[in-house]
């Protein structure tokens, strides 16, 4: 129960992120002359436009989940590898941003002597900023992972060749089947194996941040 009252709380923070998340993929992608996700309504900074119910149920399940993609057509791009990759790191960057803005805010207020210390309510105040900080950094880490499609893998085919990218880049499906076969193993036999792979540089940031390390 304790769970799902936090999770109830820091949804909200969640749903801010993801979103803001993806909408700088469709603000970078139309800048760079793609408007497939103005078309979609996927433009925004709504939340309810880029909800996917299952990655909305995975959250509550498995404490992972995820948003609705962005729709983007490469083939809009004056330059399709590039503009694919810029348009990629915009998520990853926009929540690496927004972990920076947010930490100066907590070190500004004295954040970690506050939760140390602070009143009950300052205390859950600056806990709920440490975890929108948090948030962000394992969004933009965990999106950094190079396999197909995540936003890593199409950062990384920037780089390729021509004839190494779209080899790259075809494996998509077989990507997404392996994470969430990740996933699976992780919740049935209760291994933590992403958080594995992006705790330490996710508490590497957060004590560089703010001070505090998990």
């Amino acid at each position: 129960m304790n769970f799902i009252i936090q999770l109830i709380i820091q949804l909200p923070i969640l749903l801010i992120s993801l979103t803001i998340h993806e909408f700088s993929h469709g603000f970078v992608a139309y800048m760079l002359g793609d408007d497939t996700a103005k078309k979609a309504g996927r433009l925004t900074l709504n939340p309810i436009s880029h909800i996917d119910p299952i990655g909305l149920i995975m959250l509550f399940i498995a404490r992972i989940g995820w948003a609705k993609p962005v729709p983007i057509n490469p083939y809009n791009f004056q330059n399709y590898k590039r503009d694919t990759a810029l348009t990629a790191a915009a998520g990853p960057a926009a929540n690496f941003l927004m972990a920076i803005f947010l930490s100066l805010i907590f070190n500004f207020t004295n954040g970690k002597e506050i939760i140390l210390y602070g009143s009950s309510f300052s205390q859950f105040f600056m806990s709920m900023l440490l975890f929108a900080i948090l948030i962000n950094l394992a969004l933009g880490i965990f999106n950094l992972i190079p396999i197909p499609p995540m936003d890593g893998s199409k950062i990384l085919g920037g780089f390729l060749s021509d004839e190494a990218y779209h080899r790259y880049t075809a494996k998509e499906r077989q990507g997404a089947q392996i994470l969430m076969i990740i996933l699976a193993i992780s919740f049935i036999f209760r291994l933590n194996i992403i958080g594995a792979v992006i705790m330490p540089p996710i508490n590497f940031f957060l004590k560089l941040l703010t001070g505090i390390t998990l």
